[in-house]
């Protein structure tokens, strides 16, 4: 493209005006050349045309008219009970994009959304709340977890009380630990604590083991980790992000897979309830 000499002339007037300071030497019949603040002028220009670029490329990647990356964070024990076939469906919907999956308790999925660390979060609604811009999925309500051999997988229902004369073993991560044990305020006694543990799995592994009983959530998906056939089943999960109505596209890809993943698999593949709960357990799809 062609640049008339008023014009350069004129852009290093405007420069030179703006900085205060003489930026170019001129000399008739021999152009211009750098003075020393000119030198520093340029290469911050430089700096500040490179970090244009970069900002482009940042806005296209938002927007999915080049490669993208996303970034999830989710409840511990969902990276292996949940995130994996809900990721299978976004990159087959989405198409190709680098996923960076951090898994944590609600104190750390907190911090993390607030720092910017992460793009959406897959938790549970318990705890101090998680911001305005929160996207209901579903529900799960809390079961009990006992060993087959337990005169409790015989009953029907397993009520809290029938509980309390059994060690528990606790799914103690930040936040959580205190949710489960607080339901048993309600029947005005504790169980005692048989085992505190920060994994979901070695709850399984403990009362698979007669260890004792457990109270959870979510259920293992049949696309995920199987129960141990000696184990017996007797809160809203939500999406979380800083962006509000102004979602990169890969965020919303996602929201919308995560919520069909359970509508396909239905109430009975997730939680443990009575068939005449099922139907509240869904969210209506979220609009994006």
């Amino acid at each position: 493209m062609a640049i008339s000499q008023s014009s350069v002339l004129a852009a290093i007037d405007a420069a030179e005006d703006a900085t205060g300071t003489q930026l170019f030497t001129r000399r008739k019949r021999h152009g211009i050349s750098l003075t020393p603040a000119g030198r520093v002028f340029l290469i911050s220009a430089n700096h500040f045309l490179a970090s244009g670029e970069e900002f482009t490329r940042s806005l296209e990647q938002f927007s999915g008219a080049a490669g993208t990356s996303l970034r999830i964070g989710c409840f511990l024990p969902f990276g292996a009970l949940l995130i994996p076939p809900v990721l299978r469906r976004f990159r087959d919907s989405y198409g190709d994009c680098e996923i960076t999956l951090l898994e944590g308790n609600q104190t750390q999925l907190r911090a993390w959304l607030s720092a910017g660390e992460v793009d959406v979060v897959v938790t549970y609604d318990i705890g101090q709340e998680f911001g305005s811009n929160t996207i209901p999925i579903c529900r799960f309500p809390t079961h009990a977890l006992v060993h087959r051999d337990s005169a409790l997988a015989k009953l029907d229902v397993v009520s809290l009380k029938s509980l309390v004369d059994h060690p528990l073993i606790l799914l103690d991560l930040p936040e959580t630990g205190v949710y489960l044990l607080g339901l048993f305020d309600s029947v005005s006694s504790r169980p005692r604590i048989g085992l505190r543990t920060h994994s979901y799995e070695t709850v399984r592994s403990a009362v698979s083991n007669g260890l004792g009983v457990s109270i959870l959530n979510i259920r293992p998906t049949p696309e995920t980790i199987p129960d141990n056939p000696n184990l017996v089943r007797q809160p809203t999960l939500f999406a979380a992000d800083p962006y509000g109505a102004q979602k990169p596209a890969a965020v919303t890809a996602f929201i919308k897979e995560l919520h069909s993943y359970f509508v396909e698999l239905g109430p009975s593949a997730f939680a443990v309830t009575r068939d005449a709960d099922t139907d509240e357990l869904l969210f209506p799809a979220p609009k994006l």
